[in-house]
C-alpha cells in the first residue's frame, strides 16, 4: 500500500470522502433502552469519540428485526418507531464532524429465548452454537429467510431516513449472516445451503437488499460496507480459502469497503497453528485492488497504525478510543505521551463510558487494561 498517513483523507468508491483513515470500530455498549432506543449516555459516548476528529464512527450493531436482537439493551433498527432515536444517534456523530455508519445485524443462534422474550432463536439449521448452554435454534423457513432479507432492506431505509451516511452489514462474529455461510450452522439442502456457493446465497442476498434500499431511498452517495470473519476454528467450519472465495464475489459488488474482524491486526490462523501468515495480508492481496479493506485489532500507538496502514488503506480503532476519547486529537497534536494507556478508574466521570459498558469492562478480565 505504501506509506499512508492516518491523517490523509480517503474517498470511498461511492464518492463519500472520509477526512482521515481512522474509523471507530463497532463495539457493543449494552446501554440502549429496553425497547431499542438509544440512551442519553450512548449519545454522549458517541458524540465524544466523534468530536476527537476521526473519519467515521461505526456504531454498535442494531438488530434489523425483533428476532435478531442478540443481547439486552442493544440498538434497534427493526421498526419505524426507532427512527427518531436513530436520528439522534446519527446527529450526535455527524454534528461532531465524523461520518455516521449504522451497523445492522441479526444475531441468529447467538441469541437466546430470554433476550427474545420467550421466542426460540432462529438460524440456517437447528444446530446449537459450539458454546456452553447454547440453545438449539429453530431452522428458518424459506419464507422467514425472505422476510429477514427484506428486514435488512427496511433497516437500511430507516438508517437513510435517520440521516446516517451509510450502513455496515455485519457478516462476522458468528451472527446470522455468518451462520448461513458456515457449514457448522448451515446444514440445509435447499438453495440456501449445501456447497460453498449455496452457502453464499444468503450473504449476497442481504448485500443486494441493502443496495436496493440505497438506490431506492437516497440520491446522495451512501456508504455500504460488509464485515466478515476470516475463518472458523471448529469443524465443520469455513476456512480462509472459503472466505477468500466469498470476498472475491463481494469485491465485484460495488461495496465501499470490506471490514475484517480480527482480535489482532496481524493475527494468523486460528484453525492451523502452522499457518503463520497474517490473515490481513492474504485478504488485502486477494481483493485490495478491487475494494478498500478495513483492518482492525489491538492498534493503539502511532507505530501500530503506521504499520497497519502499510497493508490496508483504512483502520478501525476500538479499545483505544474507549480508553481515551481524545486518542485521535492527541495523535494529531503529537501528544502521544498524554494518551491514556488504560481505563483509569479515577477518571470514570470524564471518560463518558456508559455505565453498563463500564461494568462489563470492570468484570471481564483482560478485555481492557484497567488502572487506578
Amino acid at each position: 500500500m505504501g506509506n499512508n498517513s492516518m491523517f490523509d483523507s480517503y474517498t470511498l468508491p461511492s464518492g463519500v470522502t472520509l477526512k482521515n483513515r481512522i474509523l471507530m470500530a463497532p463495539m457493543t455498549t449494552y446501554s440502549s433502552e429496553k425497547n431499542g432506543d438509544i440512551s442519553e449516555d450512548e449519545l454522549i459516548y458517541y458524540a465524544r469519540r466523534a468530536k476527537s476528529g476521526i473519519g467515521a464512527v461505526i456504531t454498535a450493531c442494531a438488530y434489523a428485526e425483533p428476532l435478531g436482537a442478540g443481547f439486552q439493551y442493544s440498538i434497534g433498527a427493526e421498526s419505524d418507531e426507532r427512527i427518531p432515536s436513530l436520528q439522534k444517534l446519527a446527529s450526535a456523530i455527524k454534528d461532531n464532524g465524523s461520518k455516521a455508519i449504522l451497523q445492522i445485524f441479526h444475531a441468529g443462534r447467538q441469541s437466546n429465548s430470554n433476550v427474545l422474550k420467550g421466542e426460540q432463536p432462529v438460524s440456517a439449521s437447528a444446530v446449537a452454537a459450539p458454546r456452553d448452554n447454547a440453545e438449539v435454534p429453530r431452522e428458518m423457513t424459506e419464507e422467514e429467510i425472505e422476510k429477514t432479507i427484506a428486514s435488512f432492506k427496511e433497516a437500511t431505509r430507516r438508517a437513510i431516513e435517520a440521516g446516517f451516511d451509510g450502513v455496515e452489514i455485519h457478516g462476522a462474529n458468528t451472527y446470522l449472516i455468518h451462520q448461513f455461510f458456515s457449514p457448522h450452522s448451515n446444514r440445509r439442502t435447499d438453495k440456501w445451503g449445501g456447497n460453498l456457493e449455496k452457502r453464499m446465497t444468503f450473504p449476497l442476498a442481504i448485500v443486494d437488499a441493502v443496495q436496493t434500499a440505497a438506490n431506492q431511498y437516497t440520491k446522495e452517495p451512501f456508504i455500504i460496507g460488509y464485515r466478515f470473519s476470516p475463518e472458523e476454528y471448529q469443524d465443520p467450519g469455513f476456512t480462509m480459502d472459503d472466505t477468500l472465495k466469498l470476498l472475491r464475489v463481494l469485491a465485484e459488488k460495488d461495496l465501499d469497503y470490506l471490514h475484517v474482524s480480527l482480535g489482532h491486526f496481524f493475527g494468523s490462523s486460528n484453525r492451523d497453528e502452522s499457518d503463520t501468515t497474517p490473515r490481513i495480508e492474504l485478504i488485502q492481496e486477494a481483493i485490495g485492488d478491487k475494494v478498500p479493506v478495513i483492518g482492525v485489532g489491538t492498534l493503539e500507538s502511532r507505530e501500530d497504525i503506521e504499520k497497519a496502514l502499510q497493508v490496508t488503506p483504512l483502520v478501525a480503532i476500538g479499545r483505544a478510543l474507549v480508553t481515551d476519547p481524545e486518542w485521535f486529537s492527541k495523535m494529531e497534536k503529537g501528544e502521544d505521551d498524554s494518551i491514556f494507556p488504560a481505563v483509569y478508574v479515577s477518571k470514570k466521570e470524564e471518560l463518558d463510558i456508559p455505565n453498563p459498558l463500564w461494568d462489563k469492562i470492570m468484570q471481564v478480565k483482560g478485555w481492557f487494561k484497567v488502572a487506578d
